[in-house]
């Protein structure tokens, strides 16, 4: 009996089969990385929606209230998710400041796994933007507004509903681009 011989055909086929593998998820990722894409806007299910129903308690030894979502009808707040060792908050933090002096909105804090000390530390050394800050402590309502990690800002509307959601530092050019637009729709709309 003789043997067949090997099909050498298949065979290169198998051994290509990775290299193909790998050049066509390389294609797919360098597609996505020159689309132009803003990589800080992640889609958020919650725009549009109520803002998730948030009672904290305030930031001990600051004279400044909690985070009510019940507070938010009627006004255009900035909720800003914070924390003390978050290195890109230090870096947003002047633009808070700015968007701060805008008596049209209400920047609030929701500060995020953080010491109290620090947190007030923090806002010693550099100034305090926000009209009321809420401490979530152990991160359960950070879950409720779908944060992905800190900063992130959400926009909501004088309806309660978020308008508008921004992942990472506030810079100058993000607020000039996309925030303040946002802001300037919520102000013009009707409750």
């Amino acid at each position: 009996m003789s043997e067949l011989p090997p099909q050498a055909r298949p065979r290169k086929l198998f051994v290509l089969l990775p290299l193909l593998v790998f050049l066509a998820l390389a294609a797919v990722f360098l597609m996505q990385l020159l689309s132009g894409r803003d990589l800080s806007v992640i889609p958020s299910a919650l725009i549009g929606h109520d803002a998730p129903r948030t009672e904290l308690p305030p930031l001990e030894g600051m004279s400044l209230p909690g985070l009510n979502s019940a507070e938010f009808g009627g006004k255009v707040t900035l909720v800003n998710v914070w924390a003390s060792w978050c290195a890109p908050c230090r870096e947003e933090h002047p633009v808070l400041l700015e968007l701060s002096k805008d008596s049209r909105i209400v920047v609030a804090g929701l500060n995020y796994k953080d010491k109290p000390e620090n947190a007030r530390r923090f806002l010693g050394d550099l100034g305090n933007p926000y009209k009321a800050i809420g401490v979530d402590q152990h991160g359960r309502t950070t879950i409720d507004w779908g944060v992905y990690g800190v900063p992130e800002t959400f926009l909501v509307g004088k309806d309660g509903k978020i308008a508008f959601k921004h992942v990472g530092p506030l810079s100058p050019e993000a607020v000039k681009a996309s925030l303040m637009p946002a802001i300037e729709k919520a102000l013009a709309a009707s409750q």
